[in-house]
Order: structure tokens, then sequence, then C-alpha cells
């Protein structure tokens, strides 16, 4: 009778293992860039624990990824009505309002976000850039100088966004400061042609 339920237990803990090791990753899909699937998944998971945060957080960034923007923003404002200020869902709200061109609304979330998580947030950095091209839409090139910077300072190794400091900086005619940004892009990929044609024209304007 011992052997028989020794049996069982094992069984049971073989079969547990099984499902464990074979239940679907939406984050792994995500991080593989396989943003579909992984959008099938969060969406599986929902419908099965619609409080599950990790679920809306995945399902908004690979919406974002995947372009659509609309759903995003649709997902992500569902999801804060159950966790109001969890840092991840107001980052991707902020993203896909970014991206849908709501300017003002993209900002503020993007600074409330900022007040909630440190500089060392994995998506500090990319908050700082976004408000930064916020900016540069609104033609604010002090301010977008100021998030931008803060930007390369977290995640130095952004060649686009050295680039897009760069350009802020030469809309704002700092044509000094420009070409220091255009060549430290210049510096992590050399061949980036927008950087090269930024320093060429900063150049002849500081002759």
């Amino acid at each position: 009778m011992k052997k028989n339920v020794g049996f069982v237990l094992l069984l049971l803990l073989s079969v547990s293992f099984v499902i464990t090791q074979t239940k679907p990753d939406a984050l792994k899909e995500y991080n593989a860039g396989n943003y579909i699937r992984a959008i099938e998944i969060c969406e599986d998971e929902i419908h099965v624990n619609d409080k599950n945060m990790d679920s809306y957080a995945v399902l908004c960034w690979s919406l974002i990824a995947n372009k659509q923007y609309n759903e995003a923003e649709f997902w992500a404002n569902h999801a804060r009505k159950i966790a109001q200020y969890d840092q991840r869902i107001i980052e991707a709200l902020a993203e896909a309002k970014f991206y849908l061109g709501k300017n003002q609304e993209a900002l503020s979330l993007f600074q409330e976000y900022l007040s909630l998580v440190s500089l060392s947030a994995s998506r500090a950095g990319l908050a700082y850039y976004f408000m930064g091209e916020i900016f540069i839409r609104q033609a604010k090139y002090q301010h977008a100088d100021i998030a931008l910077s803060q930007a390369v300072k977290i995640e130095p190794l952004k060649d686009f966004w050295w680039i897009r400091l760069g350009y802020t900086r030469e809309l704002a005619r700092s044509y000094g400061s420009a070409l220091l940004a255009y060549d430290k892009a210049l510096s992590l990929s050399p061949f980036l042609e927008d950087a090269i044609n930024g320093r060429e024209r900063v150049k002849k304007l500081i002759r």
C-alpha cells in the first residue's frame, strides 16, 4: 500500500513538473520578439485571472511593440482601474499615448512614472527619451535638451538618443553642444548617416 501511495505521489509530481515546464511564457515570447504570441498568452492568462498585473504589463508592452497603440491604450486604462499606481502600466500607457500623438497626456504620465521610480528603473531612460521627443514636437528645445541629456546619462550607449540630443541642440542653435552630441553618436556607431549629416551641418554653421 505504501509503495502504491509513493508511486501515485511521484506520478503527480512528474505531471506537475511537465505542466510547469510547458506553460507558455509571455515575457519570454515578448523578449524573443514574438509579440503576437505574447499577446495571445497574456489574453489567455487574463481570461483565467483578470487581476494578474504581470499579464497586463506584458500585454501592453507587446501591443506597443506590435504597433497596436489603440489596443495598448485600452488595456492599460483597464489595468489602471485594478492597480492605479502600477509603474509598468503607467509607463506603457504613456508610450501608447505618445505614439497616438496625445502629447500632453503622455508627458504627464511619463512624469508620473518618473516620480514613482528611481533612475535605475529599467525604463527610466526611455521615459526621459520620450519626454525629449514630446518637447521637440512642441518646439520646446531647452526642455528637450534637459530630458534627452538625462536619457543619455542613464543609458549612454544609445546612439540614436545622442543623435536626437544633437538635433534638438541644433534646433536651439547651440551648435557647439550639438557637435559634441553628434560626435558621441559617431563614436558609438561610426556610420550613422543622420549623425554624419548633422555633424556636417553644424560644422558649417560654426564656421
